[in-house]
């Protein structure tokens, strides 16, 4: 699923591509993606101003829109989830579309260019005045769009948290510290995947409670975590982390050639090295 740096790459694409066009339509039909908004509410939000910038917090966006016509005061904010494989797609009229999301396994490089895709898949669409659109495409059906979303319950961004702040939210709870790297509201944006690459990085064992954790291990999880993300982010997404390719029956720990071990953990399924996370 998306994660911190799936998000960030949806959150550059809408920077990048549409900010400053003016909304002409919405489509806003589909009941569960936009719950708890009746079809029609967010379309008469939004319909008439820009989004003026892009934001986010761990796997949260959000986009400031424009006031109305010469009217300073701004509109509500637009909130967009990628849920479990969303992914944003916007379109220029005439032009090549510009993406950001989820991964697309497969062929074909863009969502645009699959012939199998069906229209149904954007679930949220807004049409822009010069013929262009921004659309979450979602197969799955499990993004969410609201207007004003209520961010309250997410910890600081995984990118953004500075080392004392990770060091206290993490060393706080003797719940395993996989447990602690998932939960949104102590530090948001970490998925499974990026768990098990920053904890492998690490050489911490997923089950270790995070209270006994020691200063300098903390510390080195921190730097793990910074490392996983950038690396993440410049590679294209969660799954080119060093031992994501790893996490399978009867493959070994490319650093010392063990055999990865298997067990859920934080409710997840977790993989690492039993001879050096510990």
């Amino acid at each position: 699923m998306p994660e911190l740096p799936e998000v960030e790459r949806a959150r550059a694409a809408i920077e990048s591509a549409a900010l400053g066009r003016r909304i002409d339509e919405v489509d806003d039909t589909d009941t569960w993606v936009c719950r708890p908004h009746a079809p029609g509410e967010i379309a008469d939000a939004l319909r008439g101003r820009e989004l003026t910038s892009a934001h986010r917090r761990g796997k949260s966006m959000w986009c400031e829109t424009s006031g109305l016509e010469r009217s300073r005061t701004p509109g509500p904010s637009l909130g967009i989830h990628l849920g479990m494989s969303g992914r944003m797609v916007i379109t220029q009229p005439g032009g090549q579309p510009t993406e950001g999301g989820d991964r697309l396994a497969g062929p074909y490089a863009n969502a645009l260019d699959d012939p199998r895709r069906n229209p149904v898949w954007d679930r949220f669409t807004l049409t822009f005045a010069d013929g262009g659109s921004l659309a979450l495409f979602d197969k799955r059906r499990l993004g969410r769009v609201r207007t004003d979303p209520d961010l309250s319950h997410l910890g600081p961004d995984a990118q953004r948290v500075d080392r004392p702040e990770f060091v206290r939210r993490l060393s706080r709870s003797a719940a395993p510290v996989k447990a602690r790297l998932l939960d949104q509201s102590v530090i948001a944006g970490v998925g499974n995947l990026l768990a098990d690459e920053t904890l492998w990085q690490a050489k911490l064992s997923p089950r270790r409670p995070a209270d006994e954790l020691t200063r300098a291990e903390l510390n080195r999880l921190y730097r793990s975590l910074q490392k996983s993300t950038e690396a993440a982010g410049e590679h294209g997404g969660v799954h080119t982390g060093e031992i994501i390719g790893f996490r399978k029956t009867g493959r070994h720990c490319p650093r010392c050639g063990t055999e990865m071990t298997v067990a859920t953990v934080g409710g997840r399924t977790t993989w690492w090295c039993p001879q050096e996370q510990r």
